[in-house]
């Protein structure tokens, strides 16, 4: 067989594969810039982190009396950590407050299941004096 000729018996036993490129035309990537949608904020911090930071540094920066470096940190750092410590305070004094709440409710029913299974000892205790008073007779 001659070159050409087993060229087209590979090329009709074997099935084509198209090969896909990943590149865009010069025209996708032309996309106008109000053809986007503006993606809305959503929850609680709607600026962004960078927008209640930024303007916590402003508030700052304008402070009449900004607080003193502390061993070279600046203000902003030990506002920061203060905040962290007082609100890990705070969450940790509401943990505490309901862990012995439920303490206290599983201790109450447990208490009531005592007092419950007493009773409940004491009258089978009962029946079995007055059976044994019925067999004696």
């Amino acid at each position: 067989m001659s070159m050409p000729a087993r060229r087209l018996a590979a090329s009709l036993s074997t099935p084509t594969m198209t090969r896909r490129s990943f590149q865009s035309s010069a025209r996708l990537l032309e996309v106008p810039a109000g053809a986007m949608p503006v993606r809305k904020p959503v929850g609680a911090f709607r600026g962004g982190y960078e927008t209640i930071f930024s303007r916590l540094a402003a508030a700052a920066a304008h402070a009449p009396t900004p607080l003193p470096a502390l061993l070279g940190v600046p203000s902003q750092t030990i506002v920061a950590i203060l905040g962290f410590l007082s609100g890990a305070v705070l969450s940790g004094g509401a943990l505490y407050y309901y862990v012995i709440d439920e303490y206290r409710v599983s201790n109450e029913l447990l208490t009531e299941d005592i007092y419950a299974l007493q009773s409940a000892v004491s009258r089978i205790e009962s029946y079995v004096k007055s059976l044994e008073e019925k067999v004696r007779k």
